[in-house]
């Protein structure tokens, strides 16, 4: 079920949720709901939020492939205790 609700905004604001409506081809009011749903998720913590831009990287695919990395970084690991008979692996 849906609300209604009015709101005053500035007209800086309004212009801005014009224009994102009209490059989006919607109306004015189905941009604001999908803001303002944006804007109350809850922000989920990265653990490694703090090394985003700590060290240069040559290779661009690392943003995009970070998670395969560090899953077989993991994998490997797990593989060398197996194989060297550490008992918690």
């Amino acid at each position: 079920m849906g609300h209604t609700l009015t709101l005053d905004v500035p007209e800086e604001v309004y212009q801005s949720l014009l224009q994102k409506a009209e490059q989006t081809g919607q109306l004015p009011e189905a941009v604001a709901v999908q803001l303002l749903a944006t804007a109350i998720q809850p922000h989920v913590e990265d653990p490694l939020e703090q090394f985003i831009g700590a060290f240069s990287s040559h290779s661009v695919a690392w943003a995009d492939h970070h998670d395969t990395y560090l899953g077989t970084a993991i994998r490997d690991t797990l593989h060398r205790n197996t194989s060297e008979g550490h008992p918690d692996a």
